[in-house]
């Protein structure tokens, strides 16, 4: 389980990690959740497991086989919010149910579902062993498994598809998507979408310019393959290949289940036909939409008496600009005045303050919000000025590994605490500040220290 925690973890946000199990038919469940996942979900598991065993739906006929069989049953489609879950059995492990935080910001759970398939398969394997030296190894390919858990999804969905007859090798175009997206041209990250299809539907494409078969470039090239990204740089054209070789330059729309890659500068994302899978970023995969979550930003506007189209509008305008800011990969700070009329800040004055309902304005602060400073916008949704300086006195929640762009939030926030402060950093991070406190701060979640002997029955587990 530390294993799989840490994996997904780095794969999404930081995640926690819950199992309830049988081993046997006749065994009462028993639950490991070191982290309180499932509290507050007591009552929708006495509902379903309360008077578990007996077995409902011929679950007691225990499978043949040793691999975990995924179960789908009414029953057991808990539906709990928040959470990602995978049920299965196996002739070494009666029942085993995992789960997981479902993110907001997540592309496809798919991967995720796959990773907690396999990690089930790992446990049921140990257990038919009594490999207890194995369950170091199994965490250590559990927190490495994020490419897999992509590719282990993507086939099956093709599978689902096109049934087992394909041509198409996932794992190979996933290390050559990391590494072209690694791969720097004139100084440039990549751009332009790379799209792979399965060889027998090729014949069904237009081609704008195909390549003779003796001279393709070999996808495993990818300084040669970075080079040809740029003739599709910004446009609709895109490269296709069939998994092996680029096979030319194409408008049209790709045939059903063909992979797209969409490379956008230091980041992309990676589709099967309109789903999007998940992104990748800094040679590694991501569930990450990589769209900024402002709920924090959200919840503080619903505290303030405004009315609720002004409050929409406000909060849009917020985005697009932060958005902005993330997509330019620059820092910027919001300072959100919802007083009236609004405070006066230290920065560049304007004559008149600037209407951000209109669009070549909010283009305008987007730009400004690149000048060292904080923008200063009213609840009247008007930029009043920009290139603010922020101070303050120190605080104790100040953190040197954040610069100062964030702290100076914190000092100046904790002297103006009805002001809401959002803070971008030219590498991602999105801090929403307000009373000198981060509101967007996430809790590092520790693992229990030791080992427990026997994990509790879920009926003591939901009576505490």
């Amino acid at each position: 389980m530390d294993g799989l925690r840490e994996g997904l973890s780095h794969f999404s946000q930081p995640s926690r990690i819950a199992l309830i199990y049988a081993v046997r038919p006749n065994d009462l469940i028993r639950i490991w959740d070191p982290q309180d996942l499932l509290r507050g979900h007591e009552p929708k598991l006495q509902e379903v497991f309360g008077d578990t065993p007996p077995w409902p739906d011929g679950l007691q006929e225990k499978p043949a086989t040793r691999c975990v069989e995924p179960v789908s049953s009414d029953r057991y489609k808990l539906d709990l919010s928040g959470l990602i879950s995978f049920l299965g059995r196996s002739s070494s492990l009666f029942f085993q149910m995992w789960f997981t935080e479902h993110h907001p910001d997540i592309c496809s759970t798919g991967p995720t579902e796959r990773w907690l398939e396999y990690a089930a398969r790992l446990l049921s394997r140990n257990i038919a062993s009594e490999g207890i030296m194995n369950l170091g190894t199994s965490g250590y390919v559990l927190e490495e498994y994020a490419t897999h858990a992509v590719r282990d999804y993507i086939v099956d969905q093709r599978n689902i598809i096109m049934g087992w007859d394909t041509q198409l090798r996932i794992f190979p175009i996933l290390d050559a998507v990391l590494g072209i997206s690694k791969t720097l041209e004139e100084a440039a990250w990549p751009r332009g979408q790379l799209v792979f299809v399965e060889p027998s539907r090729l014949a069904g494409m237009k081609f704008l310019a195909r390549f003779p078969e003796l001279d393709r470039p070999r996808l495993k090239n990818f300084k040669h393959v970075r080079k040809l990204l740029l003739s599709v740089e910004d446009t609709s054209r895109k490269l296709v290949s069939d998994g092996k070789d680029i096979i030319g330059i194409a408008a049209d729309r790709p045939p059903q289940s063909s992979l797209a890659v969409d490379f956008r500068g230091g980041y992309g994302f990676l589709r099967l036909d309109e789903e999007m899978i998940c992104s990748f970023a800094d040679g590694r995969f991501s569930s990450s939409t990589r769209k900024t979550n402002l709920v924090h930003v959200e919840e503080a506007l619903l505290e303030h008496s405004m009315d609720s189209s002004t409050r929409h509008d406000l909060f849009r305008i917020i985005t697009q600009i932060v958005n902005s800011a993330g997509e330019g990969r620059y820092g910027c700070t919001l300072v959100i005045d919802l007083n009236e009329p609004v405070i006066t800040l230290s920065g560049q004055g304007l004559e008149g303050p600037l209407d951000l309902q209109e669009p070549n304005l909010l283009e305008l602060a987007k730009s400004l919000a690149k000048v060292d400073g904080a923008l200063h916008i009213g609840g009247d949704l008007k930029l009043h000025r920009f290139a603010c300086l922020l101070d303050g006195h120190a605080v104790s929640g100040e953190n040197r590994a954040r610069g100062a762009r964030f702290n100076s939030a914190l000092r100046f926030t904790a002297e103006h605490p009805e002001l809401i402060v959002v803070v971008v950093s030219a590498d991602r991070p999105v801090s929403v500040i307000q009373g000198g406190v981060e509101l967007s701060a996430q809790c590092e979640w520790q693992s229990p220290a030791g080992w427990l002997t026997q994990p509790p029955l879920l009926a003591d587990w939901i009576k505490d």
